[in-house]
């Protein structure tokens, strides 16, 4: 950040007055820039014993496969922002959502916030931000294609769970960098 929102003159680094972090504080008027994690909400969708993914047709990771989720818009409750990406990204309809992981990724200042729902029908489309949506089983997952860390993790509790029967909330922390292909 190099300008006040506010009033337009160039901010500085520093830690405000009983603060204990350094924020951008203009000296030109009151303003202290607070900069906080981004939200991103989605959906774990399944169908009889397949998961929905999206091919992401946008940068970042163009061309890898995820789940249907993005960034929380103001004014909407964060089951509202996962259930809206979903139809987003894939034009797929889903109910019964259930808060199923919270993942906090603090070196991109990132928490995800996934919902576990169902899909009444197997109805779904590429849309401009998904060049391709399939329905995949365990077996046929892409694991080598999936364009987050975060999802393979998902992705890999899910089976577990599925396995035991039990969809317990999950909570984790990810330290993990995005892979280096494109």
């Amino acid at each position: 950040m190099k300008f006040c929102s506010n009033c337009g003159k160039a901010v500085l680094k520093e830690v405000p007055s009983g603060d204990n972090r350094p924020r951008y504080v203009c000296k030109f008027c009151p303003m202290i820039h607070y900069q906080n994690p981004r939200i991103i909400v989605g959906v774990l969708p399944t169908y009889d014993n397949s998961i929905l993914l999206c091919e992401r047709g946008i940068q970042p990771r163009k061309g890898f496969w995820t789940l249907p989720a993005g960034f929380l818009e103001n004014g909407e409750s964060t089951l509202d922002g996962a259930v809206r990406e979903c139809k987003e990204e894939s034009l797929a309809t889903v109910f019964d959502a259930t808060l199923y992981a919270i993942y906090d990724i603090p070196h991109i200042q990132q928490v995800y916030i996934f919902y576990r729902a169902r899909m009444e029908k197997p109805y779904f489309s590429k849309t401009t931000e998904s060049s391709d949506v399939q329905l995949f089983t365990e077996e046929e997952i892409p694991w080598e294609q999936l364009a987050f860390p975060v999802v393979a993790e998902m992705l890999t509790s899910f089976f577990n769970d599925r396995k035991c029967g039990q969809y317990d909330v999950k909570y984790k922390q990810i330290n993990k960098c995005w892979r280096s292909k494109t």
